[in-house]
């Protein structure tokens, strides 16, 4: 752990103006500072633990520097700024330039979130940060309150998921680098947007990773999916954790991210008797001391294990929150779609049932796709910790072609899905152009410059779908028109049926912040019944006096439901086949015998007050 402030990695300017420069490189002889346009070489004095650091009036903010080392021109591995792509050289910037107008803004709290999960690059026609906040009042509008922006740490080319970024602490440069990020982050705060900033530490990118230049940030004691993993516990990994530490907290003090979203750290090996995702919880919460503001970690992980949010004091890493994967597998098996793969583990209607109300579905039991007792139970812990979708970048974009949920279910079953999310004791995610019916896919795109890698990444992706034994080809990652046929359509948002897709989400966000019931985190104020022949399933939910009453049904035929006896009776909240949300007709609030019928793949909610 780095306990000076003079050692943080890369450039970072003083109030005089001054660069304190620091490389990790503990196997190194040598390391020089170059001044590209002067050509004049500095070097750095090596300090203790593999430090190497040198303060000099030398270096300016948007000065193009790199490192000497072994001879060779590099990157700073911590470096802010690359406006020549990865493969170019480095271009100082001070962090503090920055004019922040946040600092007393109220936060959003994390109960609160309405999470948008967008790409830079797709989400808008010029794919930037700049092009992304003439986008903010609608988000506003739509009713979200948190956006979720994927990887931005920077990566070879102007295309890519992000991914496989390769300089964590950087901000791609075709998205607008890093004072562009800073303004977007301020202008969402003015707006009352949080934003969320998904982080990669599991593993580095294929082109341009200088980083084994430096040190052994990674190890053979473990594989991962890319490679060898990241050296969070062998010989020097106290360099590699401090790296990604200090990264954690920059996001958070000087981009002023309000939460991190970790990807797959399933695939961090670390038997170090304090995991680095617990030592970095505990950082933050040191940090948060020191900004008065909340910071939150929310992680994705394919292990169904609650000891990542479970809190230290009970042996835990303490973290906020994290994904729910299979409750999306589970809606998208009830509603009807393919069951392969791991979504094979999945049964339609129980599933989903069982994740309403113990939100992993295996947890403890036997799963045959996994062929052993996986997961375990989560109770005791809030529905704020808990992040569930009708669709994501992966279950989107990894699909051969792309599809997203308006190419493959009706409708009517678009809006099923919207609704099943959202009535959830979960924080409910969208995913980019969901809410207006996009048609465009999201497929996987990239942009290396490495011939012979990009076409390794092309004979992956065909080998990938032949185990599916899905027919047609993939379409050329490196294509761009893979990546433009992956941007919104903005143009449609006026049309029909898209506009009254528009309508019906933001009358359903606002129906969950507004009606206490559904805005409960209790975890224990639901009861759910499925019906596995009739193919529905009818959920009660409740605060203070306040009980709501969600019928779902999956079945492609009407439905008849009794509702609960309640003194005062039901009332009608929505119903997503009413016709001014293009459905059959208009449901009326439930008559004396509290008989509804309820329209083929649809849902209705009511309320007793």
């Amino acid at each position: 752990m780095i306990d000076n402030e003079k050692l943080l990695p890369g450039v970072r300017f003083n109030e005089f103006g001054e660069a304190n420069v620091v490389v990790w490189a503990p196997e190194l002889d040598e390391v020089s500072l170059l001044l590209v346009e002067s050509e004049v070489q500095l070097p750095l004095k090596k300090q203790e633990l593999g430090y190497w650091s040198l303060q000099t009036g030398a270096l300016k903010a948007g000065d193009i520097y790199q490192f000497i080392v072994n001879g060779n021109r590099s990157p700073d591995p911590a470096s802010l700024w690359q406006p020549q792509g990865v493969h170019g050289p480095s271009a100082a910037y001070d962090l503090r330039s920055f004019k922040w107008t946040d600092k007393n803004l109220p936060q959003v709290a994390l109960k609160d979130y309405i999470i948008y999960e967008l790409h830079t690059g797709t989400f808008t026609e010029e794919g930037t940060f700049a092009a992304m906040e003439s986008k903010l009042d609608y988000l506003v509008d739509l009713g979200i309150n948190a956006i979720e922006i994927m990887p931005v740490s920077q990566f070879a080319g102007a295309r890519n998921w992000g991914y496989d970024g390769v300089l964590p602490y950087c901000v791609q440069d075709s998205y607008g680098g890093p004072e562009a990020l800073q303004h977007l982050v301020n202008a969402c705060h003015e707006k009352g947007l949080a934003v969320i900033l998904d982080v990669v530490y599991n593993h580095i990118g294929p082109e341009g990773n200088v980083l084994p230049q430096y040190g052994p940030y990674f190890t053979d004691r473990y594989n991962t999916p890319w490679g060898d993993a990241i050296n969070f516990d062998d010989a020097w990994c106290d360099g590699v954790r401090g790296y990604f530490i200090e990264n954690v907290l920059m996001w958070f003090r000087d981009f002023h991210i309000d939460a991190l979203r970790m990807d797959a750290v399933h695939a961090i090996k670390d038997m170090s008797p304090v995991h680095i995702l617990q030592e970095m919880k505990s950082r933050v919460n040191e940090l948060a001391e020191q900004t008065g503001k909340a910071h939150y970690l929310i992680v994705e992980m394919d292990l169904n294990d609650t000891k990542f949010i479970k809190p230290t004091s009970k042996g835990g890493y303490g973290l906020d929150g994290q994904w729910v994967d299979e409750f999306h597998h589970a809606l998208r098996v009830a509603s009807g779609q393919q069951r392969s793969g791991y979504y094979s583990d999945f049964e339609p209607i129980t599933s989903l049932a069982k994740s309403y109300k113990d939100a992993y579905v295996y947890d403890g039991t036997f799963s045959e796709h996994r062929k052993r007792i996986f997961g375990v139970k989560a109770d005791g812990y809030p529905g704020e910790q808990f992040v569930v979708f009708s669709q994501n970048h992966d279950h989107v974009g990894n699909r051969m072609l792309g599809e997203r949920t308006s190419q493959l279910v009706s409708f009517e079953m678009q809006k099923l899905l919207a609704g099943a999310v959202l009535v959830s004791p979960y924080l409910p995610m969208l995913f980019m152009g969901e809410e207006y019916s996009e048609r465009n896919p999201f497929m996987y795109f990239v942009s290396h410059t490495d011939p012979e890698l990009a076409e390794a990444v092309r004979k992956g992706r065909k080998r990938e779908f032949a185990a599916f034994h899905i027919e047609g080809e993939a379409p050329d990652p490196m294509g761009v028109e893979t990546f433009n046929s992956s941007k919104l359509q903005w143009s449609l948002l006026p049309k029909e049926p898209h506009q009254t897709m528009f309508q019906f989400y933001k009358t359903l966000i606002q129906l969950r912040k507004s009606q206490p019931a559904l805005h409960n985190m209790d975890r224990q104020a639901i009861e759910v019944e499925p019906d596995v022949v009739n193919e529905t399933i009818t959920i009660r939910r409740w605060s203070g006096e306040q009980e709501i009453i969600v019928v779902l049904n999956f079945s492609k035929s009407v439905r008849e439901t009794w509702l609960p006896e309640r003194g005062s009776g039901w009332k009608k909240l929505i119903a997503s086949s009413d016709s001014q949300w293009n459905g059959i007709g208009i449901m009326a609030d439930p008559p004396a015998d509290r008989l509804i019928m309820l329209a083929p793949e649809s849902f209705a909610v009511f309320t007793n007050s």
